[in-house]
């Protein structure tokens, strides 16, 4: 869950290409830490998704970088199979970690034990995908910040 920075630009002989793995781990560990973090900080699963679903409405729609996310929008425009792959693998781990923190919410008595942390953690990674799309077609900060309240109002409440 990632904040496209804008363009990259060329890059000098020897530095990574644009469309290179280690460019999307750079963006990762910059731009799209705000999902990553608000993860590990919030004190429960359910603020730990909630507060990225919020940001990113701001973030994606950031008059000051082009709309959408990084990770999510290369996966349509990558070059390479390289880039293809490492960007998978950075969204199916932020699924992860979502789904993780919520299973240990369910250990710990914070979410019901019906929870079906699998699925919660995919809704979450679709509508935070979905919202990218939204923001590079035109939506605003308000519109992506509804489509937030709406996906969390389904997330089980103890």
């Amino acid at each position: 869950m990632h904040r496209d920075p804008g363009p990259v630009p060329p890059q000098p002989l020897g530095d990574p290409a644009p469309d290179s793995p280690a460019v999307v781990l750079v963006h990762a560990g910059s731009y799209g830490s705000f999902s990553r973090r608000a993860l590990d900080e919030e004190a429960t699963a359910r603020a730990g998704v909630a507060r990225p679903l919020r940001e990113a409405a701001a973030e994606f729609t950031d008059p000051g970088h082009p709309h959408g996310c990084l990770v999510i929008q290369a996966a349509t425009n990558c070059t390479t199979p390289e880039v293809e792959d490492a960007l998978r693998r950075q969204r199916n781990a932020d699924i992860t970690a979502i789904e993780s923190r919520m299973k240990a919410d369910v250990a710990g008595g914070e979410l019901p034990p019906d929870t079906d942390a699998a699925v919660l953690a995919r809704h979450a990674g679709a509508v935070f995908q979905g919202m990218s799309q939204q923001a590079r077609d035109g939506a605003s900060r308000a519109e992506l910040q509804a489509l937030a309240e709406i996906a969390m109002a389904i997330c089980p409440r103890r």
